[in-house]
C-alpha cells in the first residue's frame, strides 16, 4: 500500500527527516508518536503528496501502486482527490455548507455526478449514524458530530488510505472514544488503511503498529 524508502527533507539548514523507511500495507492502522518537532507532520504531510521530498539520495514514495515522485503537480492533485482521505484536529468543515454538502466536496471536485455524490454522502451519513443530521450547518453540529461528518468527507471517494494529523486533539474524552473506535470499525469492515499521527497514547497503543519518530527518524 505504502512503500517510503529512504525520504529526506529540508527546510533551509533545518534537516528535519533523516532518510525514513516505511511499509504500511493494506487495512493496517499504524500511528505515529513522538515529541512536537520530531517530524510527524512533516513525514504525513509527505506520505500524504502535499509536500515531497527531497529529490537524490536514492529515496522512493510508492502508493496503492503508484510511484509518487514520477508525478506531476497536476497529476498528483488529481491523485490525491481519488486516493487519499484527509482528517485533521480542527474538522475543516465550510460553515456556510450542509453536513451533506460539505461531504460531497471532493466528489464534486473530481466531477461525479452530483446524484451518485448524495447517494454516497447519504449511506456514509447512515453508516455514522447521522442521517438525521444531513441537512445542519458544522455551527448546528456538536464537536464530535462535526469530526465524523470530516471522517465522512474523506471517505466519499473510496479512498486508498486516510491520513489522520490529532483527529481526536480537539473532542471531549467520549467523543475521542467513539472515533477511535470508528476507526477500527472502519477497518474491520472495509479494509480501511489509517495513518495516524497523535498525542493521544490510548489511540496509538490501539494501532496494529506504533512508530515513535525522533528528530526525525523512526527509531
Amino acid at each position: 500500500m505504502i512503500l517510503a524508502d529512504n525520504i529526506h527533507k529540508f527546510y533551509g539548514d533545518l534537516h528535519v527527516l533523516k532518510g525514513v523507511n516505511l511499509h504500511i500495507k493494506k487495512g493496517e492502522i499504524v500511528s505515529i508518536v513522538g515529541a512536537s518537532g520530531a517530524g510527524k507532520t512533516t513525514l504525513l504531510q509527505i506520505l500524504g503528496t502535499l509536500d515531497r521530498p527531497e529529490k537524490g539520495n536514492d529515496s522512493g514514495l510508492t502508493i496503492n501502486n503508484f510511484e509518487i515522485e514520477h508525478l506531476s503537480s497536476r497529476e498528483l492533485s488529481r491523485f490525491r482527490n481519488k486516493h487519499i482521505g484527509f482528517i485533521f484536529q480542527f474538522h475543516q468543515l465550510l460553515p456556510e455548507f450542509t453536513a451533506l454538502e460539505n461531504i460531497c466536496i471532493p466528489a464534486f471536485i473530481q466531477n461525479q455526478p452530483k446524484a451518485a455524490a448524495e447517494n454516497r454522502a447519504h449511506q456514509l451519513l447512515e453508516f455514522l449514524g447521522l442521517e438525521h443530521r444531513a441537512s445542519h450547518k458544522p455551527a448546528e453540529l456538536s464537536g464530535g458530530e462535526q469530526q465524523r461528518i470530516a471522517v465522512a468527507r474523506a471517505l466519499i471517494n473510496n479512498p486508498a488510505v486516510i491520513f489522520a494529523d490529532e483527529p481526536s486533539g480537539n473532542l471531549d474524552s467520549e467523543s475521542a472514544e467513539n472515533l477511535h473506535q470508528l476507526f477500527f470499525r472502519l477497518r474491520n469492515e472495509f479494509d480501511q488503511t489509517f495513518v495516524i499521527v497523535t498525542h493521544n497514547e490510548e489511540l496509538a497503543n490501539m494501532a496494529d503498529r506504533k512508530l515513535t519518530m525522533v528528530d526525525g527518524e523512526i527509531i
